[in-house]
């Protein structure tokens, strides 16, 4: 007890860690702090495991980012592309260009796949891309030459009769026809041209029928965004044999109505 009281004085391991500790602590304390340390120190420690090393089939491909230089010739594949039909002065592909890619894709430009292609490319006007909308259109196709361009736009039809792809699809070919600051409606013969192009395809009968009405009718000059995707749900949803599924109550457009008493006349005369 007499080196507790200061007498005796512990050995160096013991004085030298408690000349770390302030001396507002007394003695004892210093030297239970002193056994402490001493006590852990000799304590063995447990082994670590080692981490295994991140592979490259540990990372999501979906996430895993392009290199860097495989990006940028990709978009500069897609910008010569694009320098290939652009009217220089403008800095966009205008119409004559989309006529000489046409060409060299062997698809006419009133073909479906040339709308289905703005669609892809998110073209804001008609008859011209962008270079941005090129650029972000081909890098999304996976398409930096014209065969892979070639490749693409011919399997664009598969893709886009998805039935969410197609309405989204159905509504910007409407949009697409909006030539003109502020314009809400499309002209009566761009309608009929539209029908054929977008709809002949799966309702070929219907849209004969449709576009023999809007042109022998008088009470439409255009029609508005409403019409066009009621026409889409027209199609779906009525027999045309009996007229029996078309309930006028469902709030279809007077165009509609008026079609179908249109049709029933016309079945009369038969």
């Amino acid at each position: 007890m007499d080196w507790v009281l200061g007498q005796k004085r512990p050995g160096n391991i013991f004085r030298n860690v408690s000349a770390a500790f302030p001396r507002r602590f007394s003695f004892s304390g210093r030297f239970r702090y002193a056994c402490l340390i001493a006590h852990l120190a000799k304590m063995p420690r447990p082994k670590r495991k080692a981490v295994p090393p991140i592979t490259s089939s540990d990372v999501d491909s979906s996430i895993r980012p392009e290199p860097k230089k495989s990006t940028t010739k990709q978009f500069d594949r897609i910008d010569n592309l694009f320098e290939s039909y652009a009217n220089k002065s403008l800095g966009l592909i205008d119409p004559e260009g989309i006529e000489a890619l046409c060409k060299d894709v062997n698809v006419e430009h009133t073909d479906v796949r040339m709308l289905i292609l703005a669609w892809k490319l998110k073209a804001e006007k008609q008859g011209y891309f962008s270079k941005d909308e090129w650029r972000k259109g081909l890098k999304h196709l996976g398409a930096d030459t014209l065969p892979k361009l070639k490749k693409s736009i011919n399997g664009l039809k598969k893709e886009v009769m998805e039935p969410d792809c197609f309405e989204d699809f159905y509504s910007y070919a409407f949009q697409y026809c909006l030539t003109e600051d502020k314009q809400r409606s499309v002209d009566i013969e761009t309608i009929c041209e539209l029908l054929n192009v977008v709809l002949r395809s799966e309702f070929p009968s219907q849209v004969n029928l449709l576009i023999e009405y809007l042109k022998s009718q008088n009470d439409y000059r255009a029609l508005n965004m409403d019409h066009w995707r009621n026409f889409y749900r027209f199609f779906k949803e009525v027999n045309f044999v009996d007229l029996g599924s078309y309930d006028s109550s469902q709030a279809w457009p007077v165009i509609l109505d008026n079609f179908v008493e249109w049709l029933k006349e016309k079945d009369k005369k038969v």
